[in-house]
């Protein structure tokens, strides 16, 4: 009885990971979270342990089936999203890592890609992968690695050393080394993948030096990633869908037609408009990428990249003490009436969409003797505001400019930014019922496959709309903190000048 079946969704994600199980109406029955350690180990540099990645996951996935279990639900497949472009290298035969998981948001190779673009080779890669030469991309990441001891880049080109996204090597290591797959929306994260062919690219592989034996075999979407091995779970379970986190909530989003837009406030925060079957290219430097790949057939969006938007709210709580939770920042953003003049550029990791300046770094203008923890923190929220903006305009610039935008992520349980954004926008900012629709997103792939979820008009019913905030700011006073926005981001990008 499909009543009593249910989907695990894994959200393994930048800084934790989650197991979250959804019913037959897709109502969210229980979930798990486990956060784990973040490692600087040099300026600019992110990394995790790939173990705690591996423990994590496994020991949140293990309290769902245990829930299940209790309570006479039967798990009819399992969907993974994940945090991308954060590149694993492992021994194909001992699954051991020969380095940390280098993260989304590590900067070290920023040096290696301005020489490939000092080299002019940009605009060829653009043209087949939709992406820009950035350290973000997982590319860079994987010369880094074989080039970081000698015998790494002689294992790789002997075939012992296997390549993978969080998504590929957790399938990996639930299927016991059985299944070395990933996804469209993954491979195409990774400076690698012609996004037109719908394969990996000969001329991309060169350009960064890495062994095609490295790399995994590409999947739609939903589908049969392989079986779970049960001495793992206690029984051998499909894993049916797998999607990157932005293109897993545009999914949980159903922004399934062209035109939809919706924007991801987590650990950073990210713009997808669905731009149909075709792959447009941007004037503004937004990035071209593969929505979902559903039955052999291709959807494309347009990406918007902010890389700091919780981790903020993070560094407030983390490095500067000044709350305990992140719940407190909406009773201080709401205990002033105004910015006072203070702005945070959240720059710890470089400047993306629409700027693309590695080496850009964080900065707080305006603090006067009076200013304190409400202004600091009012400042972290308007940042994801007017880093929103900038996206906005970028894609108005190509000829696009959304009526309704939906939000999800961990941050938009925050009223006060939310009626900040839609104000800074201009724009009405709609919340769904289920916030997690990063993990709703990686339900619905493995619901489909296993027949529980029906067709994209079907999931589509089952949406709903929890609140929506309209824009009530007057334009002068839109206009005037969007100069004062201006003017702390010019100063960032020339504060070397």
């Amino acid at each position: 009885m499909t009543d009593r079946q249910c989907i695990l969704a894994l959200d393994q994600g930048t800084t934790s990971s989650r197991a979250i199980l959804f019913d037959s109406q897709v109502n969210q029955l229980a979930s798990a979270q486990q956060e784990f350690p973040q490692h600087y180990p040099q300026e600019g540099w992110v990394e995790h342990d790939p173990l705690d990645i591996w423990h994590s996951s496994l020991t949140v996935v293990r309290r769902m089936l245990d829930w299940a279990r209790e309570n006479d639900y039967r798990v009819g497949g399992i969907g993974i999203t994940n945090q991308r472009e954060t590149t694993l290298v492992w021994n194909r035969h001992t699954g051991k890592p020969v380095y940390n998981a280098i993260v989304w948001q590590d900067r070290r190779t920023a040096a290696y890609c301005n020489r490939l673009k000092h080299e002019g080779v940009e605009q060829e890669l653009q043209a087949r992968s939709g992406l820009l030469l950035d350290p973000y991309f997982s590319a860079s990441k994987i010369n880094w690695i074989l080039d970081h001891k000698p015998d790494i880049r002689e294992q790789a080109e002997r075939g012992d050393l296997l390549f993978g996204t969080v998504d590929c090597f957790l399938i990996w290591k639930l299927t016991n080394g059985r299944s070395h797959v990933t996804d469209a929306t993954n491979a195409c994260r990774t400076n690698l993948y012609n996004i037109h062919q719908n394969n990996w690219d000969d001329r991309l592989l060169e350009l960064f030096q890495v062994p095609a034996a490295m790399l995994p075999e590409v999947r739609d979407c939903a589908g049969h990633f392989g079986d779970t091995d049960p001495s793992l779970l206690g029984q051998s379970l499909p894993i049916l869908g797998v999607a990157g986190d932005q293109q897993a909530a545009s999914i949980g989003q159903c922004c399934f037609s062209k035109g939809d837009i919706k924007s991801t406030y987590g650990t950073g925060c990210f713009v997808l408009l669905n731009t149909g079957s075709e792959a447009v290219t941007s004037s503004q430097r937004l990035l071209t990428t593969v929505a979902y790949r559903l039955d052999g057939e291709t959807r494309y969006a347009l990406e918007g990249s902010i890389f700091v938007a919780g981790a903020a709210v993070q560094w407030l709580r983390d490095e500067l003490g000044i709350i305990r939770n992140a719940a407190e920042t909406e009773q201080l953003a709401r205990s002033i009436d105004s910015n006072n003049g203070v702005y945070l550029v959240p720059a710890f990791t470089g400047l993306g969409v629409p700027y693309w300046q590695a080496d850009a770094r964080g900065a707080l203008f305006g603090l006067t003797r009076g200013s304190g923890r409400a202004e600091i923190a009012r400042a972290a929220l308007e940042a994801m505001a007017y880093q929103t903006s900038d996206l906005f305009r970028a894609m108005a610039a190509d000829g696009i400019s959304p009526a309704t935008l939906r939000v999800d992520g961990g941050m938009v349980a925050n009223d006060w930014m939310l009626q900040f954004l839609a104000d800074i926008l201009d724009t009405t900012v709609v919340r769904p019922q289920i916030p997690e629709t990063t993990a709703l997103g990686a339900a619905y792939l493995a619901g489909r496959q296993a027949g529980l979820y029906g067709d994209f008009d079907a999931f589509t019913e089952l949406w709903q709309c929890q609140r929506q905030f309209e824009p009530q700011m007057s334009q002068d006073q839109r206009q005037q903190l969007l100069s004062g926005w201006a003017e702390a981001i010019r100063r960032v990008l020339h504060s070397d000048a």
